[in-house]
């Protein structure tokens, strides 16, 4: 069994450049992805933020990237970690197709979509209930629908969702949004209807979402109203467990602590991008990939230690 300098867990924006230092440093290194390379990334409609682009859709961003990485390091989609050990200085990655060692691992596990934890929310995922406006709002062109959230990602979604064709109003539980001030002038310039002070109860329909019924939360009022569709856009919760079960220490929220070089408190082990918390933005996750792969190659320069841990 070969043994890797460094193998990378997930393949957002953070591993997929943490591979690309890692593999340009000439270490023999090896990402590892549960689905697609991307991630949450994939899902992103448009940016207007992220360095020497103007305006790119996160998948085409992640396609670039991608053909970068392979020129150094190989990338295993469709392979997810199950479980990770350490033993005898080495760390025992089983996967569901294979088993590895490496003598480094960074944790670029990412997140999952929050969801609104309501009747019908599972029983009609992927019948009009939906987490990605790119995946799924093709479908509802023409169509009412509803986008439950106040922050970047669900104006952002929203606004894609009114490009494309849909009749789209945003159900926020506050009476202001969260979301950066440009993002909220672009709401108003595509004159996209708020229902402000209001949470979703239930998700209502037999074979798909037919309707939902709404509460505005300083009233305690309902009322149901018909659609084809709700789209939840409302945060997300790290995807920590391999990390937990191996030791590594987490936040009150279950976000990887991490010091500035991504180090972790287990020898050898880092972490970067939306697992560590912070500002979920895809320029920050690309940084920290970056800096997690030089301090892994730099720790790798330096006489390994005994440790206590195993």
């Amino acid at each position: 069994m070969e043994v890797y300098d460094i193998i990378i867990i997930g393949a957002g924006p953070a591993g997929l450049t943490a591979g690309i230092y890692a593999g340009r440093q000439g270490t023999s290194t090896l990402i590892l992805e549960k689905g697609p390379a991307g991630g949450l990334g994939l899902e992103v409609p448009m940016m207007e933020n992220y360095p020497g682009y103007e305006m790119i859709a996160g998948m085409s961003l992640i396609n670039e990237t991608k053909k970068q990485v392979l020129k150094t390091t190989p990338l295993q989609e469709m392979e997810e970690v199950e479980e990770v050990s350490f033993s005898k200085g080495l760390y025992h990655i089983k996967t569901n197709k294979a088993q590895y060692k490496s003598s480094s691992l960074i944790f670029c596990t990412g997140s999952k979509h929050r969801m609104l934890n309501i009747p019908g929310e599972i029983e009609l995922l992927g019948k009009g209930v939906c987490y990605c406006a790119t995946c799924d709002g093709p479908l509802y062109v023409g169509k009412k629908i509803y986008m439950v959230g106040g922050g970047n990602t669900a104006v952002q979604e929203a606004i894609f969702l009114e490009n494309i064709g849909c009749d789209v109003t945003i159900i926020h539980r506050r009476d202001e949004l969260r979301a950066e001030q440009y993002l909220q002038d672009k709401l108003k310039e595509k004159d996209i209807n708020i229902i402000w002070d209001t949470i979703v109860d239930e998700i209502k329909g037999e074979k798909s979402v037919e309707s939902v019924v709404l509460r505005n939360v300083k009233t305690s009022s309902k009322r149901e109203v018909s659609t084809k569709a709700i789209f939840i856009a409302i945060g997300d919760e790290p995807i920590n467990k391999i990390a937990k079960n191996l030791g590594v220490k987490l936040d009150s929220h279950g976000y990887i602590i991490t010091d500035k070089f991504q180090r972790t408190n287990l020898p050898h082990v880092y972490a970067a991008g939306d697992i560590t918390g912070g500002y979920k933005q895809w320029v920050v996750a690309c940084g920290e990939g970056a800096v997690a792969a030089m301090a892994a190659y730099d720790d790798l320069q330096i006489p390994k230690k005994k440790y206590n841990h195993e």
